[in-house]
């Protein structure tokens, strides 16, 4: 089910990986909608993070509501699941395969954070709502671009993507 009223998007689905990626195509097209195309990559990344985690975390379920909020100059994006128990960051060596996600949610946008709500939780990430020229959409990829992966400048989100198993970004911080 999606509803569309104005500036605000709400997903319901599973979170299993088979929809992850549709769920990752209408929060892009909505962001078009909206005039907002410089902000599709880092919330593309950031739902994956979120939707990756109920996967992993949220049992048996894994029923969750994908919601984007457009008020005032910025954009939340939440993740409600069913699973009470709060996620925590945590530092991930080198060698793993997971446990960068909430990471890569800090250094991606401007405040985070996460709340017990309903018997279940929500874990929210903002970042500004640019409706902008393109030497502005320009610029704005070019901060995404520059976030480090791996703690290694010379790596960067538009250098890994193509890869699956995104390595999170250092600066995590809470908001």
């Amino acid at each position: 089910m999606i509803t569309q009223p104005s500036r605000h998007c709400t997903v319901e689905l599973h979170a299993v990986p088979a929809r992850i990626g549709h769920v990752r195509r209408i929060v892009s097209a909505q962001l078009r909608r909206w005039h907002l195309d410089a902000l599709i990559d880092p919330v593309a990344l950031g739902v994956t993070e979120l939707l990756a985690n109920v996967h992993r975390h949220a049992s048996p379920s894994k029923r969750c509501t994908v919601e984007l909020c457009l008020l005032l100059g910025q954009l939340t994006v939440s993740v409600h699941d069913d699973d009470p128990r709060l996620p925590r960051i945590r530092t991930a060596g080198n060698w793993e395969t997971c446990g960068r996600g909430l990471a890569l949610i800090a250094a991606l946008s401007e405040s985070w954070g996460m709340r017990a709500e309903g018997g279940g939780k929500v874990v929210w990430f903002t970042l500004p709502a640019l409706t902008a020229a393109p030497g502005e959409v320009r610029a704005v990829r070019s901060r995404w671009d520059s976030l480090p992966l791996d703690g290694d400048p010379a790596r960067t989100p538009a250098e890994a993507a193509p890869r699956s198993g995104v390595r999170g970004a250092r600066g995590a911080r809470v908001g």
